[in-house]
């Protein structure tokens, strides 16, 4: 086969090149962007991984080389060889790197041709989604799609960067590993040497990082592929990338200092950004409170107003049977809104899709109340609720009355859908926070059983450790409960503009603390031997008190590029239904490759 470069090989990338080149004869290789014939000149944008560059070719110095320009395609892959020189006055680009300078072509070499692609490499580029990713090689050439996973690569280079500086050691753990199904779906893998059994590959590598902390390497981390079959939306896929350590000899206060300091490190470097430190932290029971979510976006106001304690005697009937069920009410003030019934009734049909019966609210307008349930309150209860919501005109109070785990849904996704449909975000804006002080478990009524807030291996605040050993041996279904839920767990999760972007804990280090969790958990002896035999005997063998913390990376990068999707920051990812439409998987596999790991398949 002919090298089809032969002797030429590119002096640098074309997004490099400058006035400092000025003079200079330079090789350079790309694709070709664009293609002008001006008659007698023929101009090609030479694209590559740093951007464009632009080479003029005359019929008059070069004859030969503009007779094969002019067959040149966009997408053709080519060398050229040319001076560098400054561009006439008046034709400069200041918007590209390069727009001072362009390249006298001398020499002009076809290393490949190109059909023409499905769509053009433009970045406002109107096309499906599922284009884009069956072609991904074509979407990755545009300057955004680059761009983002060029910032991705930086990014990687800047956790190590500051993880190595701190300590840690990068050590990987495995990818066919046992199924503990705590959470999501495990995706599982056959084993041909042992009929009937199966690896899993990991959600995260939990269970091996406190294994490395009890074989003394107390500063841990890697950047590693996780794996959940589970429901896909914009910021899931099921394969996905976490920062993961962990640290012995620890209390939250480390773990929590390191994050900082590893988030502000990277918003410093990457985006020239200070974050102020030390980061907030609040209550879980707080941000319930005040926002509906455990992962408040405080970019804009519309908070939670708890009015419970106004109505508690009100003869508002609907109002009435929500607070002797033990429910809530609590109102949203939308200030100065001046919305219309239409917009009120759209509303009103959002929260009815998340479980509401419908949406109450109060408009105040030309000096009065306007609402189909004001006739229904006292003056008193007016008064208290105008001064409680401070409600001025044109605001729109919108009430949600429900169970707490309801009015926290509706009015937590109501605000954040105001804030969508009246462009209330400030785009400019970072904030970020810390939750604490979780509970370390909650009653599922479905399953008739406790379930982790977060993961079993995390361990109570230790002031609230006899609580579990009493809950323990507590018979009645309620005093366990009210025992259970008042235990907070040693967790902390790091939210960034509304989303969760790490989480982490305290871990359980002994024994029979984690028997006990176990237990409460509903896992038996044998279903904890069978799923964490390993991690019980290892924690037998002097396992010293240790935490850390997962940041979910593709999420934090996303947040950091400005962008709705995880997809966008990921080179080769999955749609919405698990599919890889650049290679179709999953797909079939062939009988023989079936019966090599004993696998029958049932239509």
């Amino acid at each position: 086969m002919i090298d089809p470069l032969g002797d030429f090989r590119r002096d640098k990338y074309c997004g490099e090149v400058s006035l400092e080149d000025e003079g200079k004869e330079l090789r350079l290789c790309g694709w070709v962007h664009r293609v002008r014939n001006h008659g007698g000149v023929i101009f090609i944008d030479l694209r590559d991984r740093e951007g464009i560059v632009q080479a003029v070719i005359e019929e008059k110095t070069s004859p030969d080389v503009y007779e094969r320009a002019d067959r040149v395609r966009p997408e053709w892959v080519i060398g050229i060889k040319g001076r560098v020189r400054r561009r006439p006055e008046g034709t400069e680009n200041p918007k590209l790197k390069t727009g001072y300078v362009e390249v006298l072509v001398s020499e002009l070499r076809v290393f490949n041709t190109s059909e023409t692609p499905p769509f053009p490499v433009e970045e406002e580029t109107q096309v499906g989604e599922e284009l884009k990713l069956r072609y991904r090689y074509i979407d990755l050439r545009r300057f955004s799609m680059k761009e983002n996973i060029l910032f991705r690569h930086r990014f990687y280079q800047a956790v190590r960067e500051y993880l190595v500086r701190e300590g840690f050691v990068e050590i990987e753990t495995p990818f066919l590993t046992k199924s503990t199904p705590e959470g999501a779906r495990d995706f599982i893998v056959p084993s041909r040497l042992h009929p009937g059994k199966f690896y899993a590959l990991p959600q995260s590598p939990q269970l091996f990082k406190q294994i490395l902390m009890i074989a003394g390497f107390d500063k841990y981390f890697q950047i590693v592929k996780c794996f959940r079959d589970e429901d896909l939306r914009a910021d899931r896929q099921p394969e996905f990338t976490q920062i993961d350590y962990e640290m012995s000899f620890v209390k939250e206060e480390d773990v929590m200092d390191v994050a900082e300091g590893l988030v502000a490190h990277l918003f410093r470097e990457l985006l020239g950004v200070e974050l102020k430190r030390p980061f907030e932290r609040l209550s879980y029971s707080e941000v319930m409170e005040r926002y509906g979510t455990d992962k408040p976006d405080r970019r804009f106001g519309l908070e939670l107003i708890d009015l419970t304690d106004i109505f508690k005697n009100t003869e508002f009937k609907v109002f009435r049977s929500v607070i002797d069920r033990g429910g809530i009410i609590k109102a949203i003030n939308f200030k100065r809104s001046n919305l219309s019934r239409k917009e009120i009734d759209e509303l009103t049909k959002f929260v009815q899709k998340l479980g509401a019966k419908g949406l109450a609210w109060i408009k105040v307008e030309a000096g009065k109340l306007v609402s189909p349930i004001v006739k229904f309150f006292s003056q008193e209860e007016t008064d208290s609720l105008l001064k409680r919501t401070d409600a001025r005109e044109g605001d729109v109070i919108f009430f949600s009355a429900d169970s707490k785990e309801m009015v926290y849904k509706i009015l937590g996704a109501l605000r954040l859908e105001l804030a969508r449909r009246y462009n209330l975000l400030k785009e400019d804006r970072w904030d970020i926070l810390w939750v604490v002080d979780f509970p370390l478990m909650e009653w599922d009524e479905e399953e008739g059983r406790f379930v982790s807030l977060h993961h079993p291996f995390t361990a109570p605040r230790e002031e609230d450790v006899e609580k579990l050993r009493l809950a323990l041996k507590t018979e009645d279904l309620e005093e366990k409960k009210a025992l259970v839920h008042s235990v907070r767990a040693r967790a902390y999760d790091l939210v960034l503009n509304g989303e969760e972007i790490g989480g982490g804990s305290i871990r359980i280090h002994t024994t029979d603390l984690q028997e006990v969790v176990f237990k409460l958990l509903n896992i038996g002896e044998l279903e904890a031997q069978e799923k964490f035999g390993f991690l019980l005997e290892a924690l037998k063998f002097g396992a010293p008190p240790h935490g850390g913390v997962a940041f979910g990376l593709d999420r934090l990068v996303a947040l950091m590029r400005g962008l709705d999707s995880i997809r966008d920051v990921i080179a080769f990812p999955k749609t919405q239904k698990g599919i890889c439409m650049l290679t179709s998987a999953p797909d079939y596999v062939t009988p023989k490759q079936l019966k090599e790991v004993h696998i029958k398949v049932v239509e």
